[in-house]
């Protein structure tokens, strides 16, 4: 007996899903509300509308893989009414203006965007426990001028110790510097100076965990109720109290700030060298005049004549020439990493 031959009519042709066709058109969304994102937990984000009307959202499946983060501008449906127990649709992140990121993983230089669309970087320090790094401090920096985001310095616990000489050379960088005191007969004054740094602004409030940044959102935003800590005595670093970030309205209603995790260290391997190096605005323009090639680590960079002029190094240009090498290079280059 021959074998059988086989032709198309014995291919098994599975029946479609459906029969009704699959239609090209989609929602329009035309009667989409405006929102501001103001925090992010868990899968659901809480907006809120220009009418001031709190609404908990989430995204929706047309978004993709798109992330949604604080200070974005969304477009929401459904239930925009806030009732309790209500849940809305966000359907659309608008384009950001700009952005905060941090590197997730340095060899993969994977970027997670942190929070968007704000107007001021506020890099919150301490006189002391836990002491000031210069290090993470120009990280801030190059990503708030990469951004054109506008930097400003708050120097905090004043009152406990003195306020490390190398913070006043970023003065020169037209960054605004501010001190405040923990308990002093110029509380009031100080808080009321930090009020006008931040009002009509969305700001966004980073550092160290420890440093005082959830006491002075307190101080600004009495019904915030941001959990406050301590620092270990042993590592000498703060504990973390904020675990995502969230903005809060100004007791004025005139501005927003953003309070962050505490951090550690803050990754820029997303971001290209020649940005990193043109945000050290006193630097740049020297290392401009070096060979095409020039890592800025080698002995024959120009940047190494520029610290040390006439063969004397200057201690102040010789450690923001420290720190641009630490920033250039990969291996040194620190993770987000929360606080204990």
């Amino acid at each position: 007996m021959s074998p059988r031959e086989y032709d198309e009519s014995d291919a098994r042709v599975r029946p479609a899903r459906s029969t009704r066709p699959r239609s090209k058109d989609r929602p329009s969304h035309s009667t989409a509300i405006s929102a501001l994102v103001t925090g992010v937990d868990r899968g659901r984000q809480t907006c809120v509308t220009d009418e001031g009307v709190i609404i908990t959202a989430m995204r929706a499946r047309e978004l993709g893989p798109k992330s949604v983060v604080v200070g974005d501008r969304v477009s929401i449906v459904g239930d925009v009414t806030g009732d309790e127990g209500s849940l809305a649709r966000i359907v659309s992140v608008n384009e950001r203006r700009n952005s905060l990121s941090r590197t997730v993983d340095d060899a993969a230089q994977v970027e997670r965007t942190i929070v968007a669309n704000v107007d001021q970087l506020v890099i919150v320090v301490a006189a002391l426990n836990p002491e000031p790094r210069r290090g993470l401090i120009d990280r801030f920096l190059v990503s708030a001028f990469t951004e054109g985001i506008t930097p400003k310095l708050v120097v905090t616990k004043t009152d406990l110790g003195v306020v490390p000489e190398f913070l006043a050379e970023y003065a020169k960088l037209d960054v605004e510097i501010l001190h405040t005191a923990i308990k002093s007969d110029s509380r009031e004054k100080d808080l009321e100076a930090l009020h006008q740094m931040l009002s009509g602004k969305i700001s966004v409030l980073v550092g160290h965990s420890g440093v005082g940044k959830s006491t002075l959102i307190n101080a600004l935003v009495p019904d915030a109720d941001r959990l406050t800590g301590d620092v270990n005595e042993a590592t000498g670093r703060g504990r973390h109290t904020s675990s995502s970030a969230v903005a809060l309205a100004l007791d004025t209603h005139d501005g927003w700030i953003i309070d962050t995790p505490g951090i550690r260290a803050f990754g820029l391997s997303h971001i290209d060298v020649s940005r990193i190096v043109d945000a050290f605005t006193d630097l740049s323009l020297v290392a401009a005049t070096c060979l095409s090639n020039c890592s800025h680590a080698e002995s024959s960079c120009k940047l190494d004549a520029w610290a040390a002029p006439n063969g004397v190094v200057d201690p102040e240009r010789a450690a923001r020439l420290s720190s641009l090498r630490s920033l250039l290079s990969v291996k040194d280059q620190a993770v987000f990493v929360p606080e204990d």
